[in-house]
């Protein structure tokens, strides 16, 4: 259980600054820099130096944004520095999971809307989604399914 602890004590850090940043994006649409910089020195409390290579997960989405628009600056921060905590291979499943679980909200919310004769958003926030899989990949790791 000792052994344990600096894991323990990183995870809850993780999770509690993910929480916060989807509450906050919900809310005002914005990720704040000072969470994702948290997120990052939380990489700093487990830290291995291959897991540095994470931030570069972080690439599809800026490609993204670069080319379709519409994703913001925090989304790519956020994953950025949750691939220090998670590493390239954990951020990359992180993304999969959240990405997919948008798609599935977002075709669940539009057929409701349609149903109600309504319009759809344009947009949606993204961070409760790839917290949804940054959570995910966190249990996986600690659990023993190590990615």
């Amino acid at each position: 259980m000792q052994a344990n602890l600096p894991l323990f004590m990183q995870g809850g850090i993780f999770i509690a600054l993910l929480l916060a940043a989807s509450v906050i994006d919900i809310k005002k649409r914005i990720i704040p820099d000072t969470i994702c910089l948290f997120i990052a020195f939380t990489g700093l409390i487990c830290f291995e130096p291959v897991k540095l290579f994470g931030v570069l997960a972080a690439m599809p989405l800026l490609l993204a944004a670069l080319v379709w628009g519409g994703l913001g600056g925090g989304d790519i921060k956020l994953m950025a520095a949750s691939g220090i905590v998670l590493g390239f291979i954990g951020s990359i499943a992180a993304m999969v999971i959240g990405l997919t679980a948008m798609l599935l909200f977002y075709v669940f919310h539009a057929i409701v809307q349609r149903l109600r004769g309504r319009e759809c958003p344009k947009a949606y926030p993204l961070a409760p989604f790839l917290s949804i899989g940054c959570i995910a990949i966190y249990f996986m790791n600690t659990g023993g399914i190590i990615l």
